[in-house]
């Protein structure tokens, strides 16, 4: 059961890519200045990955996954070889885990209507393309 509630956790309708690369960091007790040191970066990089605001490169992600014990899979998607859910997460109200199911709904919404978002600017821009010829 907690390998299902780790992907849950962590799977893409919950968690970022820059969510679950903050957890392994953070299980590993690595600051984010340690971590930017080891992979030759400025901490304001790793911040920018975490922030979700960029994603590294194939190379610095798999510097990344070893020096975080984790996959390079997991890093991207949620599956594979991760890092558990937090292990304070039994502790917490029930309201607490309401509040927390619900931003991951939002976040899930929020995922699709990105998605729908960018599936209609598509069309759009086929058609104003069709309109200028």
């Amino acid at each position: 059961m907690s390998e299902q509630l780790a992907e849950d956790w962590f799977g893409p309708e919950s968690a970022t890519f820059g969510d679950r690369l903050a957890a392994a960091r953070e299980s590993t007790g690595m600051a984010q200045a340690e971590l930017a040191k080891r992979l030759g970066v400025k901490k304001s990089t790793i911040a920018a990955w975490e922030q979700d605001l960029s994603e590294p490169r194939a190379n610095r992600l798999s510097m990344l996954s070893g020096l975080l014990n984790v996959s390079i899979s997991w890093m991207l998607t949620g599956e594979g070889e991760g890092v558990n859910e937090p292990a304070d997460e039994a502790e917490i109200s029930a309201d607490v885990m309401a509040l927390l199911v619900e931003i991951r709904d939002i976040k899930s919404q929020m995922v699709r209507s990105a998605d729908r978002l960018g599936r209609v600017e598509k069309r759009l821009r086929a058609a104003v393309s069709e309109a200028v010829e």
